[in-house]
């Protein structure tokens, strides 16, 4: 029997309602979403503000130290996982053939291809820092010697020359630096060893460059405007520029090919309450890489700054080494090695987890990847025509 009036009036109240009820209920998810995104970039702009001094747990870590990168990377991670939940497990396909997310979300997933080729350069960056870690333990193992023979110092000495050569080199083709060159290892062998260290910068063509491809992926990134509908363009925004400025701030840390520029790339709107902690942290490091970069140092890794400052240090001791050392020397010499052993120490620890976790950040965006594009697919079929 058909439904009379009254009956088609309360089914469609009923409809009316469950599509209500379904709206707050993403409301409310979109909203938790970029809530969570604001707190967690907070706390890594403010890691002191966040810290319980009553609990028994380690102190937060320096800011662009090797730990540091790795919190951010977890963020991204978490941020990746929610993102995925809230825009494509379980979502109507027919929601991406709509203006403007017809445009943004293939916008997104050519994002995602240029970050791929930027973890595959971060993690050849990390075995180069490992290099020069090796390098960097080889002159603590000899200075640590008692007593210390000119035997050790020489070794010291050549070790810390490649090291910082190898430095020079990723300073010299990211930064164009013309200034006062480390000191060059003098042997065939130690030049086939940079170049060795070099080549693991290299993966890539000589013409791609880390720079220009953050700047590509930044070119359209647009915040939504005015008068487009919320719903899914929002995440998908965030998702965008989160993305971005962590590839963007992994470069500026990590040895890759061609840097030039870097600090000039990213453009975040200021509308949203997530965007204010990630520009505070944008302008921070845009500073600090402005500064480098005219000094020709090799990133903003705080562990690989200060393993570059210690080296010259050690190496003008070694310059002037005479047997016995005097006292104030020794003790000098002594609190730089004990230093850079601590920083070796840290660079061990962290930097194996660091390079697994941006292999995982490749393998996650690939399966998201895939099951965002199976979403795309079945928008293109809902499009096609059925033949008759």
């Amino acid at each position: 029997m058909p439904p009379t009036d009254n009956q088609g009036s309360f089914l469609n109240r009923i409809s009316i309602r469950r599509n209500q009820v379904a709206y707050e209920h993403e409301f409310e998810d979109l909203e938790q979403f970029q809530k969570h995104v604001a707190d967690r970039l907070s706390e890594l702009f403010h890691p002191q503000d966040h810290q319980d001094t009553t609990a028994n747990v380690d102190p937060p870590e320096a800011l662009f130290s090797i730990g540091w990168f790795r919190k951010l990377l977890d963020i991204f991670l978490c941020c990746e996982a929610e993102f995925k939940a809230l825009v494509i497990m379980g979502r109507d396909a027919s929601n991406f053939s709509k203006s403007p997310l017809d445009r943004l979300f293939p916008e997104h997933l050519d994002r995602t291809v240029k970050a791929l080729d930027i973890c595959t350069a971060l993690n050849h960056g990390i075995e180069l820092l490992l290099h020069w870690q090796k390098l960097a333990q080889i002159a603590v193992d000899s200075l640590q010697q008692r007593p210390v023979t000119e035997g050790h110092v020489k070794r010291a000495k050549k070790a810390l020359n490649t090291l910082l050569a190898s430095i020079f080199i990723d300073d010299k083709e990211n930064h164009h630096h013309t200034g006062k060159s480390a000191p060059a290892p003098a042997s065939s062998k130690d030049h086939e060893t940079i170049g060795n260290l070099k080549s693991l910068s290299y993966l890539f063509a000589k013409s791609w460059s880390a720079s220009k491809q953050i700047q590509a992926m930044s070119s359209n990134l647009a915040a939504p405007r005015g008068g487009e509908p919320t719903g899914l363009v929002v995440p998908v925004y965030l998702m965008s520029s989160i993305l971005v400025f962590v590839m963007w701030a992994m470069v500026a840390a990590i040895p890759c090919q061609e840097r030039t520029g870097l600090g000039a790339h990213l453009q975040l709107s200021k509308q949203f309450a997530w965007a204010q902690p990630m520009i505070g942290l944008q302008d921070k490091i845009g500073e600090d890489w402005k500064k480098k970069e005219k000094k020709g140092r090799s990133g903003l890794l705080e562990e690989t700054q200060r393993l570059e400052k210690l080296g010259m240090g050690l190496v003008e001791f070694a310059e002037g080494f005479t047997y016995p050392v005097e006292a104030d020397k020794a003790e000098d010499m002594a609190a730089k090695v004990a230093e850079m052993g601590e920083i070796c120490r840290r660079m061990e620890d962290g930097s194996v987890p660091l390079q697994l976790q941006v292999r995982e950040l490749f393998h996650r965006i690939v399966r998201s990847r895939a099951e965002a594009l199976d979403v795309l697919d079945q928008v293109n079929k809902i499009a096609t025509p059925v033949p008759y």
